[in-house]
């Protein structure tokens, strides 16, 4: 049972003139009885909760900064009236203010032998499962002095997806790509290494290309043309690692890789490339594998992204390059969202980096500072000095990292959290056009 502030006021009226007039227990028992009398009943007058039926529909999924909304379905089976309050339980991190948070409180009636549908509005402000399992009921009597408490257990799950906020540069990407394709679909001499069509002998054709079956078959001499071969595979690889914790502006690097990750899948998927996903820090926390080029490996990877945090473990950077060698099938692009410190670089991915550079391509894309290159300007001040000898030797290390890797043969992206992913979706187009793919 629970009482009302209602309960508390009437109580609190009556006793007040037994204090005054009859302060006796005689007077306090003609106050308190017909009130406690009134109160048994109201608490008998207010419908069960525990034979409530709930049921849940709504969104499933939402984007991270979007508006999901879950409805609660409320059967009444009583035969009484249902006053009630209920409290739908979420994280915290289901809204972005209090006032937001107020959303999951609802007051509402529901008559005998029927139902009431709530909706809970949520605007998430973490990726990842928001699970709701447990909804609060209080039902009070006709009098407003009792009410029947009780819970139930009415499990939903929203997954919060990563925003990609970097779409806005998927337009000027793709029609860059269509104007690749259009001057490699230009079929030159043997040129590519699929198969397109047959056409007549020009002087000047390499004869390798002659087919002479068709040619048999006809008067004229018959070449084969080729065309670039499509479906490449991408593996692109997250280090989930401690690094990937540090926050550059407003959100995390790991956040700034995703979105990169995105906007290349999108981008690729549609040149006709198959893309791959690994995330790893000492061991796969995620993976996309074997999806058909131009399917739903777009919403595959953001699914599988959404839940992914920062482990507070140090990347094992050689298992990582070897985990990568391993899941890349034939050859492939691999890209690595890591970091450019020097330590992990070099006792970790440049060992193995000829092992990766002999069979596929790599791309080491990270996530820079604006922080630090402003340090590295500063001046005026003792402090400013300090600071400016750290920005420049920490911009000095990254930037021979950078070197040794592309020594290697290693395509380098080092950007801002905003520019990583147009950086990163250039170099892919990049590599295509120097037909490095």
């Amino acid at each position: 049972m629970a009482l009302t502030g209602r309960t508390a006021l009437l109580a609190a009226l009556g006793s007040l003139p037994v204090g005054i007039l009859a302060p006796s227990w005689t007077g306090m028992l003609a106050v308190n009885a017909p009130l406690s009398l009134a109160i048994l009943c109201d608490y008998a007058l207010a419908a069960p909760v525990r034979s409530l039926r709930f049921t849940r529909t709504g969104d499933t999924s939402v984007r991270l900064g979007d508006t999901a909304q879950v409805q609660l379905t409320v059967t009444n089976p009583s035969g009484r009236r249902l006053r009630a309050h209920l409290r739908d339980a979420w994280p915290p991190s289901s809204w972005s203010s209090e006032a937001e948070q107020a959303a999951s409180h609802h007051r509402f009636t529901v008559p005998a032998g029927e139902r009431s549908r709530l909706t809970t509005f949520l605007r998430p402000t973490r990726r990842g499962d928001r699970l709701s399992d447990r909804v609060t009921v209080r039902s009070f009597g006709p009098l407003g002095l009792a009410a029947r408490q009780g819970r139930h257990d009415v499990p939903w799950t929203v997954r919060v997806l990563p925003p990609f906020t970097s779409r806005k540069h998927l337009p000027s990407r793709l029609a860059r790509l269509r104007e690749l394709d259009g001057r490699t679909s230009v079929l030159t001499r043997g040129e590519g290494t699929e198969f397109d069509s047959l056409r007549a002998y020009v002087p000047g054709d390499d004869t390798r290309s002659i087919d002479w079956r068709a040619t048999a078959r006809q008067t004229a001499v018959a070449v084969r043309t080729w065309r670039p071969e499509r479906d490449r595979h991408i593996l692109v690889v997250l280090d989930t690692g401690r690094t990937s914790a540090g926050r550059v502006g407003d959100a995390p690097r790991l956040d700034a890789a995703m979105d990169a990750t995105l906007l290349l899948t999108a981008l690729a998927t549609r040149a006709g490339d198959r893309v791959h996903l690994l995330a790893y820090d000492r061991r796969i926390r995620a993976q996309v594998r074997g999806r058909v080029a131009g399917g739903d490996v777009l919403s595959a990877v953001v699914d599988a992204m959404a839940p992914l945090e920062p482990e507070l473990v140090e990347t094992d950077a050689r298992g990582l390059s070897t985990t990568a060698l391993a899941h890349a099938p034939r050859r492939s692009l691999i890209v690595l969202l890591t970091g450019l410190d020097p330590a992990p670089v070099e006792e970790g991915l440049l060992p193995v980096l000829p092992q990766l550079t002999r069979r596929h391509t790599v791309l080491v894309a990270s996530v820079a500072d604006p922080h630090v290159e402003r340090m590295a300007r500063s001046r005026g001040s003792v402090e400013a000095v300090y600071e400016a000898a750290a920005g420049t030797q920490t911009r000095e290390q990254r930037r021979r990292t950078a070197d040794q890797l592309r020594r290697h043969g290693v395509t380098v992206v080092d950007a801002t959290p905003h520019m990583l992913a147009p950086a990163l979706a250039d170099a892919y187009l990049a590599l295509k056009a120097a037909g490095r793919l």
